[in-house]
């Protein structure tokens, strides 16, 4: 979209919605900062980009809120975190939850938590897609066809993440009711545990946070 565009959309909007990489996001401010009316809600998707940065380059008193969505609002199962900046009453962050379920679940968190929130579940989709590739990749190795094996992992990941969902139960707990004494299940997970999983997903995920606030520094 050109400046010009940019510029003429913000005009006539009661809530403008800025998706860009965090490393435009100064630019496209600058475009239209001159021409956003007074009361103007501004919805940020940028990762890493917090309300003070985007309250220093708006116009006093424009009400910010900043949202960590996900990809699965691309099929109406996203999760959004939303913060809201200085400027914003119970209105601004209710237009923005409103704007923001039609595509999945929406919730309220400080601003000092969004680093986080990007960690698990903005960069989240991708952790489970890469487990899922490995899942795939290792029914092949065992023998099975590969259509086989991709619907037997994809259909058990959408069986285990409505049990979580429905059951309310710790998942610990559901691990646990999977694994029998000596067991299948048992010699997997003691092999994941050798290789130091659960340490790596927590690395990982710190990794990403930082990123996140390496990002908000420009």
């Amino acid at each position: 979209m050109s400046s010009d565009t940019n510029a003429k959309a913000s005009e006539r909007a009661e809530t403008v919605v800025l998706v860009v990489k965090p490393q435009d996001m100064g630019g496209l401010l600058e475009e239209i900062t001159g021409h956003i009316p007074v009361g103007t809600l501004i919805v940020s998707l940028a990762a890493g980009i917090t309300t003070d940065f985007l309250q220093s380059r708006l116009p006093a008193g424009t009400p910010v809120v900043r949202v960590m969505p996900n990809t699965p609002a691309l099929v109406d199962k996203g999760m959004a975190a939303i913060s809201p900046g200085s400027h914003c009453d119970e209105e601004h962050l209710e237009r923005a939850e409103r704007l923001l379920k039609s595509t999945g679940k929406v919730i309220r968190v400080a601003e000092k938590h969004q680093d986080a929130v990007t960690a698990i579940s903005g960069s989240g989709p991708a952790y489970i897609f890469y487990v899922v590739e490995a899942m795939i990749e290792a029914g092949v190795l065992l023998g099975l066809p590969r259509n086989i094996s991709t619907e037997l992992t994809v259909q058990t990941l959408l069986g285990a993440a409505t049990m979580l969902e429905e059951t309310g139960v710790h998942p610990t707990v559901l691990r646990e009711n999977v694994t029998s004494p000596a067991g299948t299940t048992v010699a997997a997970l003691r092999k994941l545990d050798d290789h130091k999983v659960r340490a790596a997903f927590l690395s990982a995920m710190e990794a990403a946070r930082d990123r996140s606030r390496e990002l908000a520094q420009g």
